[in-house]
């Protein structure tokens, strides 16, 4: 908003306006924006989100026992809070022009619509059942195709069909028509993978923090074409803009984590969680390193694969792999303190994390 308002003036001379033109002010102010929004609506929300869900989350009988004496009241649908900070400040600090930055917002709103529509029938129901698979794998499908054919007709014809790869700057994969089923894939993988993360205080957030960092990192290299060909990146001209919707995130997210941090305050639900992977995803979409993702989320990743494998062998065999899945309640069950698990798993994202940043160098 405030960067159409400096190029709708651009006509008068005022040297001072100039700085909203540039991305990396914008993002840092867009950052700021809404680490501030959420600080401040953080309290009043909470207090709103106690009075009309009463018992707060319903808590999953076959999950840790603790989980039902240190969690039982707690109120969900904190990712409400992430939401409005994240699109407040990115409809106020990047370019309302930009293709990729509404094909972004609206995936993100549209996973956050599911998520919002699964937390209000548990707490509706008083039970975890909340929207049917395939009512939720069906809408969720159908939001990231939609986003898929977008953010397609948005990229240079030759990478359009195409998916790079890390370390392979000459090699690209035509997938043709298949694009958009990949895109669909992608987005809807990270929004689940998320979501299964989303089980400790804290323990999502920070992963989807530094995923929003390197990714908007990323972002601001891959559209800017000099940064682009030093490094060897394929480059999508108009994702920089993408560098502000993921430093909103991030001030969204670490407002978010004040209130989030053990023992939480709230929790972000399905609403936040769902969104949040689908808000990743899109961007990966969006630079053309979908694989990328799967490092710096690798968090995500093996969370995900946790869940897989303990159906796949329990079904197979009767018996399980995991002492309960996903994977943090493993260590949960194994004796681990909570603080031990989030503050470990932290250590392993920011290490993905710095692994998916050095791909850009030496791919």
């Amino acid at each position: 908003m405030l960067y159409d308002l400096v190029q709708h003036h651009a006509g008068a001379h005022i040297t001072a306006l100039n700085l909203f033109r540039y991305i990396t002010f914008r993002a840092g102010a867009a950052c700021l924006t809404a680490l501030v929004i959420s600080l401040l609506l953080g309290q009043p929300l909470i207090a709103q989100l106690r009075r009309i869900q009463r018992g707060g989350q319903p808590i999953r009988a076959l999950g840790p026992e603790r989980h039902i004496l240190e969690k039982a009241g707690t109120p969900t649908m904190g990712g409400v809070l992430i939401l409005i900070a994240l699109f407040a400040s990115t409809l106020l600090w990047a370019d309302l022009t930009n293709g990729f930055v509404w094909a972004v917002l609206l995936i993100t709103l549209g996973f956050g619509a599911v998520g919002f529509a699964d937390d209000y029938l548990k707490l509706s129901r008083r039970n975890t059942a909340g929207v049917s698979k395939r009512a939720r794998l069906g809408s969720e499908f159908a939001v990231s195709l939609i986003g898929g054919y977008w953010l397609q007709s948005l990229m240079p014809a030759d990478l359009a069909n195409h998916l790079a790869f890390p370390f392979m700057k000459d090699w690209l994969l035509p997938l043709g028509f298949a694009f958009p089923l990949f895109a669909m894939i992608t987005i809807t993988g990270f929004g689940n993978a998320v979501n299964f993360t989303d089980g400790l205080d804290g323990l999502a957030i920070v992963p989807v923090i530094i995923a929003a960092l390197v990714f908007g990192l990323i972002a601001y290299l891959v559209g800017n074409h000099v940064f682009a060909d030093y490094l060897q990146l394929h480059a999508v001209p108009g994702t920089g803009e993408l560098c502000v919707f993921c430093s909103a995130l991030v001030g969204a997210g670490l407002g978010f984590l004040w209130f989030n941090a053990p023992p939480a305050a709230v929790f972000m639900g399905d609403t936040g969680s769902l969104s949040l992977g689908g808000a990743l995803g899109a961007v990966a979409v969006a630079v053309k390193h979908e694989l990328v993702l799967c490092i710096v989320g690798g968090l995500f990743v093996v969370e995900t694969l946790s869940v897989i494998i303990q159906v796949f062998w329990f079904r197979r065999t009767g018996r399980r792999v995991f002492l309960m899945a996903p994977l943090h309640h493993h260590f949960e069950k194994k004796g681990w303190q909570e603080p031990k698990i989030v503050i470990r798993f932290w250590i392993v994202s920011i290490v993905l994390g710095l692994c998916g940043l050095a791909t850009l160098k030496l791919r």
